[in-house]
């Protein structure tokens, strides 16, 4: 879709949550875009936050798109609620922008993917950490050949949850860190897992060893049995022939330092810098890309494949995992 210059995308909002506020938010405070319609499934909490962002309050997807011809669907449901929804949206024939995970089942990712290649349709996914300053930083630095060869990476994210499925923070937490680590380094080609429910809330923390296409090799460990409270609840490092990138608590801090040097490049927001501090914010910077790219006609900046993908990867941990095995993972889609 390609607007006139100037013109704002119309978008409707499907749930009216925690992090539905955030969408809210975003998409009614953008000068690319405006926020028409919020639709719930409980009557008087979504007309009170259609009212807080001067939308119109519905709790029919079906009767929303007929009434206000969006030019584009935001979906921002709990985590395991995604599919029909989503699904919907795509029969009505209207692009749209989801929150991850994309879905907790491969079929139906499948199907998803499928139905909206059929009509073309705009398909975005929210992978907000890629947008974080120092995810951008490290971006930049790895595109740039500053680590040399990538040797191996480490992801580490942890807090408290309980998302009421066996694998709920492998899909829809750590689903984060495998979009990251591909981002970063390439595609993940084989996986091996161990995973733990001790704690009675399925297997709610596990490890995960890598390998890359590249030939790097690479860690990552999840868990909702720790505390966001911690400091560095969320490492990212990579280490290169050439030097090491560290990201601490996604927004807090980025390193940088040469192989041999003692000296090292640090970026942390400035005191005036609330935007870049504050995890989401990740959200606005990911939201001003993907509008543009919409505007313009362009494909999204994070397609749904990427969710796809992620899905893949967490799939074959749990199958690596049961099955006491190396799994291979595909080519990224």
């Amino acid at each position: 879709m390609s607007k006139a210059r100037g013109e704002r995308v119309r978008i409707a909002l499907i749930g009216a949550g925690g992090w539905g506020e955030q969408h809210a938010r975003v998409f009614s405070q953008s000068e690319l875009s405006e926020l028409c319609a919020i639709v719930g499934r409980t009557p008087e909490r979504t007309a009170e936050r259609a009212a807080r962002y001067g939308a119109r309050a519905y709790t029919s997807i079906g009767e929303m798109i007929a009434k206000e011809k969006p030019d584009l669907v935001s979906v921002c449901l709990p985590n395991q609620d995604h599919y029909d929804a989503t699904m919907e949206v795509i029969e009505a024939g209207v692009p749209l922008f989801v929150e991850k995970p994309l879905v907790f089942d491969l079929g139906e990712a499948e199907r998803l993917l499928a139905a909206a290649a059929e009509s073309k349709l705009f398909f975005g996914l929210n992978f907000n950490h890629r947008y974080a300053k120092p995810m951008r930083l490290a971006k930049s630095k790895l595109d740039a050949g500053a680590l040399g060869d990538p040797i191996f990476a480490t992801w580490r994210f942890g807090g408290e949850g309980d998302g009421g499925h066996p694998y709920a923070n492998l899909i829809e937490t750590q689903c984060h860190g495998f979009d990251s680590l591909e981002y970063l380094l390439g595609p993940i080609s084989s996986v091996m897992a161990e995973m733990t429910e001790m704690t009675g809330k399925g297997f709610s923390t596990m490890s995960i060893s890598l390998r890359f296409a590249s030939g790097a090799v690479g860690s990552l460990v999840g868990s909702y049995d720790s505390s966001y409270a911690y400091q560095d609840t969320q490492r990212l490092e990579v280490n290169g022939t050439a030097g090491r990138l560290v990201i601490d608590d996604t927004v807090r801090q980025f390193r940088f330092q040469q192989a041999g040097s003692e000296l090292a490049e640090t970026w942390q927001a400035g005191y005036f810098n609330d935007r870049d501090r504050e995890f989401h914010r990740t959200f606005d910077t990911h939201a001003d890309v993907m509008l543009k790219a919409f505007l313009t006609g362009e494909e999204p900046p994070v397609h749904a494949r990427a969710g796809h993908r992620a899905l893949k990867l967490a799939c074959a941990a749990i199958e690596s995992c049961t099955e006491g095995r190396r799994v291979a993972v595909p080519e990224a889609d």
